[in-house]
């Protein structure tokens, strides 16, 4: 992994910390090579986000022409942004930003879009496309991907609810409001938060597995490990599971396209 201070050139890259378990590199790094292109992505570490840390991101590299943004800072880095596109205002949050330059290189602007939906909505897409419309979903987390999340089960018809460890406002519930009835009648659970991430692989969120309906759906946004520790018990109660790696796939060629307009 490259500090800014010793990256001067690259086209692409991945803001956010820590970045160790990120797979976005290595995606990229062999997609391009598939295609023969001399296109380069590199992870761009940051303690902390601060307009210096961006200012000096897109000084150090004049070729910069866009970037993912990971956790933590999906959502803190919209107030640095001088636009952002309707999906990732109604999202609240922010993970492909576009840098556009005048000729000269100069940089005029940084807009800011949310594949994270567009990807996690056709991923999840097939697992609930027999539930009806209107179906109540659990969101497991508050932060920049469970937002994301909740615009695409609304664009695919679902009810989402937001669950955290503590009651913070409408529509958000805690794990302790988790109870058979409304279990029941939510059979669609995302995991958004990051627990189960590598190295941390046996974290998981305190979901009451035992009390997933029958034909439950259990979806990880994680996917390094492939099979998370959420994955692993929900799937023991019977219930069909994904990872979020398909996801990442989709959201990354989502942003590429967007950065090569």
């Amino acid at each position: 992994m490259n500090s800014l201070k010793e990256l001067s050139t690259t086209d692409y890259g991945l803001i956010g910390y820590p970045l160790e378990h990120s797979f976005s590199k290595k995606f990229f790094t062999e997609l391009f090579a598939s295609r023969g292109e001399k296109k380069s992505y590199d992870n761009f570490a940051l303690p902390e986000l601060t307009p210096e840390a961006l200012y000096s991101l897109v000084l150090l590299n004049p070729r910069l022409k866009g970037f993912n943004v990971t956790a933590p800072y999906k959502e803190s880095v919209m107030q640095y942004l001088d636009s952002t596109d309707p999906v990732a205002t109604e999202a609240e949050a922010v993970n492909t930003v576009r840098v556009v330059r005048d000729a000269g290189g100069r940089v005029l602007r940084l807009e800011g879009f949310n594949t994270d939906v567009e990807g996690f909505r056709e991923s999840i897409r097939p697992l609930v496309e027999d539930f009806a419309q209107g179906t109540g979903t659990i969101v497991l987390g508050t932060g920049g991907a469970s937002k994301a999340a909740v615009t695409a089960l609304r664009q695919l018809g679902l009810s989402p609810v937001r669950v955290s460890r503590s009651k913070g406002g409408d529509g958000i519930v805690s794990y302790s409001d988790l109870d058979a009835e409304f279990m029941a009648a939510h059979p669609v659970v995302v995991n958004a938060t990051p627990l189960g991430t590598y190295p941390a692989v046996d974290g998981y969120p305190a979901l009451p597995f035992e009390l997933l309906p029958q034909g439950a759906v259990c979806f990880d946004m994680v996917y390094n490990p492939a099979l998370t520790e959420f994955m692993r018990r929900a799937e023991a109660v019977g219930a069909r599971i994904s990872n979020g790696l398909e996801m990442l796939h989709l959201q990354a060629l989502a942003s590429l396209s967007i950065w090569e307009q």
